[in-house]
Protein backbone atom coordinates (compact mmCIF):
# COMPACT_ATOMS: atom_id res chain seq x y z
CA UNK A 1 0.00 0.00 0.00
CA UNK A 2 1.13 3.41 -0.31
CA UNK A 3 0.55 6.83 -2.78
CA UNK A 4 0.23 6.14 -5.95
CA UNK A 5 0.41 8.66 -8.54
CA UNK A 6 -0.61 9.13 -12.16
CA UNK A 7 -0.39 11.50 -15.33
CA UNK A 8 -3.33 10.83 -17.65
CA UNK A 9 -3.82 12.49 -21.60
CA UNK A 10 -6.66 12.61 -23.04
CA UNK A 11 -7.86 13.25 -26.82
CA UNK A 12 -10.96 15.43 -27.25
CA UNK A 13 -11.26 14.29 -30.33
CA UNK A 14 -11.15 10.55 -29.74
CA UNK A 15 -11.97 10.20 -26.28
CA UNK A 16 -8.88 8.22 -25.93
CA UNK A 17 -7.10 8.28 -22.49
CA UNK A 18 -3.77 6.94 -21.50
CA UNK A 19 -1.39 7.18 -18.73
CA UNK A 20 1.66 8.64 -19.70
CA UNK A 21 3.25 9.46 -16.33
CA UNK A 22 3.65 7.33 -12.75
CA UNK A 23 5.38 8.53 -9.75
CA UNK A 24 5.14 6.63 -5.99
CA UNK A 25 5.31 8.21 -2.98
CA UNK A 26 6.12 11.94 -4.24
CA UNK A 27 4.10 13.13 -1.23
CA UNK A 28 5.25 16.45 -1.86
CA UNK A 29 3.60 16.65 -5.68
CA UNK A 30 0.76 15.53 -4.13
CA UNK A 31 0.23 18.07 -1.83
CA UNK A 32 0.92 20.60 -4.49
CA UNK A 33 -2.17 19.06 -6.75
CA UNK A 34 -4.33 18.70 -3.70
CA UNK A 35 -4.01 22.26 -3.27
CA UNK A 36 -4.66 23.00 -6.68
CA UNK A 37 -7.52 20.68 -6.69
CA UNK A 38 -9.28 22.52 -3.63
CA UNK A 39 -7.59 26.00 -5.33
CA UNK A 40 -10.35 25.01 -8.12
CA UNK A 41 -13.44 24.87 -5.23
CA UNK A 42 -13.31 20.92 -4.29
CA UNK A 43 -13.44 20.08 -0.85
CA UNK A 44 -13.66 16.80 0.78
CA UNK A 45 -10.92 13.86 0.50
CA UNK A 46 -8.06 14.56 -2.36
CA UNK A 47 -8.11 10.69 -2.61
CA UNK A 48 -8.83 9.05 -6.45
CA UNK A 49 -9.97 12.67 -7.03
CA UNK A 50 -8.26 13.72 -10.72
CA UNK A 51 -7.44 17.66 -10.81
CA UNK A 52 -7.44 18.66 -14.79
CA UNK A 53 -3.69 20.74 -15.41
CA UNK A 54 -3.92 23.73 -17.71
CA UNK A 55 -1.07 24.91 -19.26
CA UNK A 56 -1.09 27.42 -16.36
CA UNK A 57 -1.46 24.91 -14.08
CA UNK A 58 1.78 23.01 -15.54
CA UNK A 59 4.09 26.28 -15.81
CA UNK A 60 2.78 27.50 -12.20
CA UNK A 61 4.14 23.65 -10.91
CA UNK A 62 7.20 24.13 -13.25
CA UNK A 63 8.48 26.94 -11.70
CA UNK A 64 7.68 25.37 -7.85
CA UNK A 65 9.77 22.41 -9.25
CA UNK A 66 12.70 24.52 -9.94
CA UNK A 67 12.33 26.36 -7.04
CA UNK A 68 12.24 23.77 -4.53
CA UNK A 69 9.04 24.84 -3.48
CA UNK A 70 6.69 21.94 -3.44
CA UNK A 71 4.75 21.73 -0.19
CA UNK A 72 5.84 19.21 2.40
CA UNK A 73 2.69 16.81 2.81
CA UNK A 74 2.45 13.98 5.26
CA UNK A 75 0.21 10.68 4.94
CA UNK A 76 -0.06 7.33 6.74
CA UNK A 77 0.70 6.11 3.56
CA UNK A 78 3.01 8.70 1.76
CA UNK A 79 6.33 7.48 2.93
CA UNK A 80 9.11 10.53 3.99
CA UNK A 81 8.93 13.70 2.92
CA UNK A 82 9.57 14.53 -0.99
CA UNK A 83 9.68 18.27 -0.89
CA UNK A 84 13.30 18.84 -0.87
CA UNK A 85 14.44 15.40 -2.96
CA UNK A 86 16.62 16.37 -5.93
CA UNK A 87 16.62 12.85 -7.23
CA UNK A 88 12.90 13.51 -8.50
CA UNK A 89 14.15 16.47 -10.29
CA UNK A 90 14.70 14.84 -14.07
CA UNK A 91 11.33 12.60 -13.67
CA UNK A 92 9.63 15.78 -12.12
CA UNK A 93 10.84 17.85 -15.19
CA UNK A 94 10.06 15.18 -17.58
CA UNK A 95 6.25 14.80 -17.04
CA UNK A 96 6.39 18.93 -17.03
CA UNK A 97 7.91 18.87 -20.64
CA UNK A 98 5.34 15.75 -22.06
CA UNK A 99 2.67 17.61 -20.35
CA UNK A 100 3.55 20.75 -22.13
CA UNK A 101 3.41 18.79 -25.23
CA UNK A 102 0.12 17.29 -24.94
CA UNK A 103 -1.46 20.42 -23.77
CA UNK A 104 -0.03 22.18 -27.18
CA UNK A 105 -1.27 19.33 -29.06
CA UNK A 106 -4.54 20.10 -27.57
CA UNK A 107 -5.27 17.32 -25.62
CA UNK A 108 -6.19 17.39 -22.05
CA UNK A 109 -4.25 16.35 -18.92
CA UNK A 110 -5.28 15.27 -15.15
CA UNK A 111 -3.43 14.25 -12.41
CA UNK A 112 -5.17 11.20 -10.31
CA UNK A 113 -4.03 9.43 -6.88
CA UNK A 114 -4.64 6.96 -4.48
CA UNK A 115 -3.53 5.89 -0.99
Amino acid sequence: MGLDQFAKVRNPKTEEVEEFHYWRKHNALQGWMENLWKSKGNTGEFNCEPVELSLEDIEALHEDILDANLPETEGFFFGSDTSRDESRLMDDLSFIRQARQHLNAGKQIAYDSWW
